[in-house]
Parts: structure tokens; C-alpha cells; sequence
């Protein structure tokens, strides 16, 4: 019988597939909104670039990412299902994750997000996770560029 770790649990297969996402998301300087974040707790950092429509809804996502496979997911999730969101939509979405992180809510609704949950009893993965949604957040919610 295999004792499974607790690395295996955290970093599934599927997972990890799921970071192998972001090539689909490349960052691209002329995007309208951009903003980068770092986390204090563990290093990872992000670029992220978005495009609005007419309506302010997220037409165009790039990134830039250098986090563990568990941020990287979570960016990935992220841009999967961006397209056609507003700022207030991503708000919601990063608050009601963060409480879920944090014990103090339910699960997002928000495709794919389950793939996460290995990762709820790794409290230093957190920032990781929140990371992107934070950057995605702040670029929408800076004016847009002019050009």
C-alpha cells in the first residue's frame, strides 16, 4: 500500500496541469490595464495585463508569473474564466476567496476553483493563491490607459 505525502495531495495532477495553462495567457505590454504584485510571504510574483470592451468587461488577459505550481493554477483558473467579467464581478470573486482561504466563507463559485482545495490546510500558500486576483483587481481598477 503507498502512503501518499502531503506533497502529492497539494500538487495533483491535475493541478499541476492546470498551470501548464498560463502559455495560453502571455503577457503583452499593450494591454490596457497592468499591474504587478509581489507576496511578502513567499516570493511569487505576477505581471498581469488586461483589456476592457466598451462596457468595462475584460476582453484580453496576459500574464507574467513566477510563482509555485499552486499560484500558478490559481492564476491560471483566473484567466480560464476572465473574459466578459467587470471589476466589481473579480471584487466579489477575490473577496469570497479570501474568506474561503480563511476558513470564514464557502467555496467561490467560479469554475475550476475546486482544484484549490488541497491547498486550504497550507496557510503559506494562500498569498500564492489570492496573488493573482489581487493584480486583477488592482488593473481594473486603475484608470485606463489612453492609448
Amino acid at each position: 500500500m503507498l502512503v501518499e505525502t502531503t506533497a502529492a495531495k497539494l500538487y495533483s495532477p491535475a493541478l499541476l496541469a492546470l498551470s501548464t495553462g498560463l502559455a495560453d495567457y502571455p503577457f503583452d505590454d499593450s494591454l490596457q490595464s497592468i499591474s504587478e504584485a509581489r507576496s511578502r510571504t513567499c516570493g511569487s510574483s505576477i505581471k498581469i495585463g488586461l483589456s476592457r470592451d466598451d462596457a468595462g468587461r475584460i476582453s484580453k488577459v496576459g500574464m507574467q508569473v513566477a510563482a509555485c505550481a499552486v499560484g500558478q493554477s490559481s492564476a491560471a483558473i483566473l484567466a480560464q474564466h476572465i473574459t466578459g467579467r467587470s471589476l466589481d464581478d473579480l471584487a466579489a470573486a477575490y473577496a469570497a476567496l479570501a474568506g474561503w482561504l480563511s476558513g470564514e466563507g464557502n467555496r467561490p463559485d467560479w469554475p475550476l476553483i475546486e482544484q484549490l482545495t488541497p491547498a486550504l490546510p497550507y496557510p503559506g500558500r494562500h498569498d500564492a493563491i489570492l496573488l493573482p486576483w489581487r493584480a486583477a483587481v488592482e488593473a481594473l481598477s486603475s484608470p485606463l490607459s489612453s492609448s
